[in-house]
């Protein structure tokens, strides 16, 4: 059984680099701050790596600060791991819904969270998945 945060919702890892990483537009980084600083986050270990890598490369992030940055995903936030329902589901996303392979999984999990709002600024903004879930861009 998955864990739900029906009143909370997903961040996809372009939300959580706007809020970590430097040099981001201001705006931007306030509304992601918002977002990533809120009760009821739910992401994925996709995510995890994802943010971890980009800002490894971008960020210049030491190892020691992955570290922290990854004890404080598991302290702060619901986390989604891949399992056998996710995996299937996301193939039949990517089919109904033209997702791309690395967004399909986003969607699986969001919805094996059962959280209604997907924040993500690369997805397309307003899409409702399967009447539960939508993509939100939180910068528009």
């Amino acid at each position: 059984m998955t864990a739900s945060y029906k009143s909370g919702y997903f961040l996809d890892s372009n939300i959580w680099i706007y809020a970590l990483a430097d040099n981001q537009t201001a705006s931007k980084h306030e509304i992601a701050c918002q977002l990533v600083d809120a009760e009821g986050v739910v992401i994925s270990t996709q995510v995890i790596n994802e943010v971890c890598i980009n800002l490894i490369k971008k960020s210049s992030f030491t190892e020691q600060q992955v570290k922290e940055l990854i004890e404080s995903f598991y302290e702060g936030c619901l986390i989604i791991t891949f399992n056998s329902e996710i995996l299937t589901n996301a193939s039949e996303l990517r089919t109904r819904y033209n997702l791309s392979y690395w967004d399909s999984l986003i969607v699986s999990c969001a919805l094996a969270a059962e959280v209604p709002i997907l924040y993500s600024e690369d997805m397309q903004d307003g899409l409702v998945i399967a009447n539960k879930l939508e993509i939100i861009n939180p910068f528009k």
